[in-house]
Formats: C-alpha cells, sequence, structure tokens
C-alpha cells in the first residue's frame, strides 16, 4: 500500500470529528455522508467527494464507516452499491462503529472473497471540552482483526486517537467497546441512585457530589487499584479483620436500603448488590475472605468464566 487513499463515509457527531482530523494530519481523504450538508466541512478542508459507498471503495484503498448501527453499517458494507461492490483485494474497510460482533465476523468472511481486509475499531471519548472546543485525537480506540493489517494502519489511528488498543482477532474489538458501555451507562445509573437518596434525605446535590466524588467510589482507586489488586488477581484473602470487612460492607448497604426505604427512593442496583452480598456470606468457604469475594457470584452465574489479569511485575 504505496500511497494512502483514505474514504470517510458517515459524518455524524463522531465521524465528522474524526475525518476531520485526518484531513489535518495531510491525508488525503473522499467523504460520503446520506446528507451532503454535513460534509461541507470536510470539503471546505480539500476533501473530494463521493455519491454512495461504492464509489469510495473504487477511488480509496482505505475506506473508514462511522455509522449509527448494525443495520446501517450492513447497508453501507453489502447493500447496493455498497463498500463491498468497489472494494479491491488490496483494500482495508475500517468500520468504528459501535456494531455486533456476530456482523463483523460475517462481514469478514463476505470481504475475504475478494481478498480485501476489514478491522473493526470502534471508539470511545469526548469530542468536546468542558467549553465545547473540538479535540482532536483524544478518542480510545479499540481494534480488532489481522494484526498485521491494524500495525499497518496504527499511524492513521493516531491521528485521531491518543489510545490504541489492539484487542485481538475480529469481534474483540467489539465486545470490549460493549462492555465499556455497559461499565459507563451502569456506573452512571448507581451514580443517580445515590444522588436521588442523598438530596432526598435532605443533603444539597453539590456537596453530595463532592464527598462522592472525594471517596474511594470517585477518586478511581476501583479502576486503578482495589479491583486490580483484588479480583482482578484472584485475590480474596481478608488477613486481619476480613470477616469484620465483609460485616462493615453488608452493613453499609443495609443501612443505605433503610435510609431508601425512609424516604422512599427505590435503589434497584444497591438492592441486588446487598442480596449478592448476603449469598456470599452465607457461604461458608467464603466466610473468613476480602468482602468482594461475591463477585464470583457473576463469575458462576456466567458459567463459572474466570476473570483475571496476569499479576504486576
Amino acid at each position: 500500500m504505496d500511497e494512502i487513499n483514505i474514504g470517510f463515509i458517515g459524518l455524524g457527531n463522531m465521524g465528522q470529528h474524526m475525518c476531520l482530523a485526518l484531513i489535518q494530519n495531510s491525508y488525503k481523504v473522499t467523504v460520503h455522508d446520506i446528507n451532503r450538508q454535513a460534509a461541507l466541512p470536510a470539503l471546505e478542508l480539500g476533501a473530494g467527494w463521493a455519491d454512495n459507498p461504492k464509489e469510495v471503495a473504487q477511488k480509496c484503498n482505505i475506506i473508514f464507516t462511522s455509522l449509527p448501527g448494525p443495520t446501517e453499517i450492513e447497508a453501507v458494507a453489502i447493500g447496493e452499491d455498497g463498500i463491498f461492490d468497489g472494494i479491491t483485494g488490496d483494500s482495508v474497510w475500517v468500520d468504528l462503529s459501535t456494531s455486533s460482533p456476530k456482523l463483523m465476523r460475517r462481514l469478514c468472511e463476505t470481504f475475504a472473497s475478494k481478498g480485501a481486509s476489514i478491522l473493526e475499531a470502534p471508539v470511545s471519548g469526548r469530542r468536546s471540552d468542558e467549553n465545547g472546543a473540538t479535540l482532536n485525537g483524544v478518542l480510545s480506540i479499540m481494534v480488532g482483526g489481522d494484526e498485521c493489517t491494524y500495525e499497518k494502519l496504527k499511524t492513521i489511528f493516531e491521528s485521531f486517537g491518543d489510545k490504541v488498543t489492539y484487542t485481538g482477532e475480529i469481534g474483540t474489538a467489539t465486545i470490549c467497546k460493549l462492555a465499556n458501555n455497559m461499565f459507563q451507562y451502569s456506573m452512571e445509573r448507581v451514580l443517580v441512585e445515590s444522588l436521588t437518596l442523598g438530596v432526598k434525605a435532605g443533603v444539597p446535590a453539590e456537596i453530595l457530589m463532592q464527598c462522592i466524588k472525594n471517596g474511594a467510589g470517585g477518586s478511581g482507586r476501583i479502576l486503578n487499584v482495589s479491583m486490580p489488586d483484588t479480583y482482578l488477581q484472584g485475590k480474596f484473602d481478608g488477613g486481619t479483620g476480613s470477616e469484620s470487612t465483609f460485616a462493615i460492607s453488608k452493613k453499609d448497604m443495609a443501612l443505605a436500603l433503610e435510609l431508601g426505604r425512609e424516604f422512599d427512593v427505590p435503589l434497584q442496583i444497591a438492592g441486588g448488590t446487598y442480596n449478592d452480598m448476603t449469598a456470599a456470606v452465607n457461604r461458608k468457604e467464603w466466610a473468613n475472605l476480602n468482602y468482594r469475594v461475591y463477585h464470583l457470584l457473576q463469575e458462576e452465574r456466567a458459567g463459572n468464566v474466570e476473570v483475571r489479569t496476569q499479576p504486576k511485575d
């Protein structure tokens, strides 16, 4: 792949910023969107225009797509005048959307019949700062597919993303993105449970939010220290005071639920957590372990999957 000609299909909220970053990094780019108005910023910076995805694939050897979801991805990829109709054997299609692992694996097989490659590269991150200014090159990009193809395109990814992670074979990046989104939305939901409980019980939202941010849950310690050093290592030995740690954690959850009942605040996620704690503490073999051992209940429900990482150096 001597000369790089990039195609970009889908110039919505996410796609436009990534496309503009490519142009600003001096890549030759051809664009297409169902709404030509959305392409104006890219066209004004010198991008070329194509009337459909097929034409993009005919003109370019690297084609990016940033689309709403699986239905649109499939239509653009293999529908009438789609990418597949115009792609050649030495070209690469990179989908930046949040999709379905099953769909991406199926499309990978389809494109392989022409000798073309596919990378899935869903993104995560902010498009603008607190003042509304565009942020370029600050996205997290998860890339799945052939590793050699990924290495060839890594520099291009780095033109619009500062955290690029190769995840493995096709489908794995989409799995990572879906898990990431589930975590984000669920964390926001449990935060809202905590905030509605505190505010209804009489604490101003500003003070409550500051206390949560300053505490162990909001300081980043859970992701950076607590879970990596215990659960992800399979280390549940509590040492001195382990029984009281489990008992105190369960007691704290019980008091929060009691407060919720007092002020008529539904706490669905907190209630489920307390139920798991209760089930775990009732197991004699876990009685003397660190309270995070209750997370093993989820592993059991998932078919005894074991979630562990390599020990830190």
